[in-house]
């Protein structure tokens, strides 16, 4: 009961702000003539700008023999082009008063700048000039290769559990497109050229191949003008060659057991094949994996780690994707637990789930969470100008965030029930376990 009152609390404490966000702002978009998409979104309550731009460029455009390169160019793009030297992108934004990152996942990278709103000139500035004549050199390459090495030396290689998500993907996927990750083959990096680089710089980086976003204190026409004056000249290039991301159907149960010589624990990830990130089922799919294991108050973390003591961490849920998204499950045990023990418990309380669907308080909690991120997303002027532009990109609706959670209210337990029978089925999963290095035995002194 306790329970059920603090979640309506929390629904009746949102719904205030709820009420706003679901409206759906002015904004404007315009193509320019080299297939530049433009978004605006004008916010006066701060003076700041948020600028974002997302290209159509992730690692599942990558062929075997030549990873790495979208992640790569997340380097790249920091290392100066015509007008702008080598780092200066990021010193310029940061003296100004601005913060700066970039990213890369399998189906997207963007680049995104906050700043004053009188300095909207130089983050549009410094966005086009590297658009139009990024420095890819070989002394460029080399650097950023080594950087690259580095990273993945120091967040998965030299990291516990580190490889278990990545080997993991290569389990369960079959299209190369989602099979390897962002991070890449560093064997490719090594035998990449600087022509190879260039080529893909010059195939994805493309206006015709991007969407900028703005959302900030500004006046959209004069914004639209100095989006014109700065990109307006750069050429577009052919569109990129079509990708397949179709994933055949899986057959039977996959299984792979790796030793991990950092891990202190046994960990056992649980990957399902499901569907495309958007869709109904989707939705209906990430409903009950946030029941299934979102907090401490979802079903395995009651059964796992409070009832049967057999598991200390559980953490899972949707990976959104435009190709076959996963459905995971990851649990940490403490050392000596029977592992089949813990799957076991997994898959009664999924077949449970799918049998009866989720109870009301259930469905409340984590519709309540849907909210919640709505919210969270669209009170940002950084956060709207970067799921603005990768929504343009990916669905062709820079609006979705506004809309999305009126998504999640129609779905039914009978929803949830049936894309949960579908999907998460015996042959459609693949296991991963992930065991700690034993030590070598020592002789005992006397």
């Amino acid at each position: 009961m306790k329970l059920k009152l603090h979640i309506g609390l929390s629904v009746c404490l949102l719904s205030a702000s709820l009420t706003a966000q679901t409206k759906i702002p002015p904004y404007k978009e315009v193509t320019l003539k080299n297939g530049l998409r433009v978004l605006l979104m004008e916010d006066h309550s701060t003076p700041v700008d948020a600028i974002a731009v997302v290209y159509d460029v992730g690692s599942r455009v990558e062929k075997p023999g030549a990873t790495g390169f979208a992640h790569l160019f997340e380097h790249m793009m920091f290392q100066g082009s015509a007008n702008v030297g080598k780092g200066e992108h990021m010193q310029l934004i940061q003296e100004n008063g601005g913060a700066m990152n970039g990213t890369t996942t399998e189906d997207r990278t963007n680049y995104f700048e906050m700043l004053p709103a009188n300095q909207i000139d130089l983050g549009l500035y410094l966005e086009a000039d590297r658009m139009r004549s990024l420095a890819v050199t070989q002394a460029n390459l080399d650097n950023q290769r080594n950087a690259v090495q580095e990273e993945k030396r120091l967040r998965i290689d030299n990291q516990a559990y580190g490889r278990s998500n990545e080997v993991l993907q290569n389990l369960m996927y079959d299209n190369f497109a989602y099979k390897h990750s962002t991070m890449g083959s560093m064997a490719d990096l090594n035998a990449a050229s600087v022509q190879d680089v260039q080529k893909f710089f010059k195939t994805y980086y493309a206006p015709n191949n991007a969407v900028i976003a703005l959302v900030g204190d500004f006046k959209s026409a004069d914004a639209l003008k100095k989006v014109e004056q700065y990109f307006g000249s750069i050429p577009s290039q052919p569109a990129p060659p079509p990708l397949d991301i179709a994933e055949p159907k899986q057959q039977a149960e996959r299984r792979q057991t790796i030793t991990d010589d950092f891990a202190k624990l046994p960990m056992l990830l649980v990957g399902y094949k499901t569907t495309r990130a958007n869709t109904p089922e989707f939705f209906a799919l990430d409903l009950f994996m946030s029941v299934l294991c979102d907090g401490q108050s979802s079903r395995l973390y009651r059964r796992l780690v409070e009832q049967d003591k057999i598991a200390v961490q559980v953490e899972g849920g949707m990976e959104p994707s435009r190709g076959i998204a996963m459905a995971e499950i990851q649990v940490l045990s403490p050392q000596g637990t029977d592992l089949k023990k813990v799957e076991a418990v997994i898959y009664e309380e999924i077949s449970a789930l799918a049998k009866s669907g989720p109870e009301d308080w259930e469905m409340e909690k984590v519709l309540n969470s849907e909210r919640k991120h709505q919210v969270g997303t669209t009170s940002s002027d950084l956060n709207r100008a970067i799921t603005m532009a990768q929504d343009a990109v990916f669905y062709k609706d820079p609006t979705l965030m506004y809309t999305e959670v009126k998504r999640y209210d129609v779905i039914t337990k009978d929803d949830i029930r049936r894309v949960a029978q579908q999907y998460l089925s015996e042959n459609n999963r693949s296991v991963l376990i992930t065991l700690p290095k034993v030590a070598p035995a020592t002789k005992e002194t006397r």
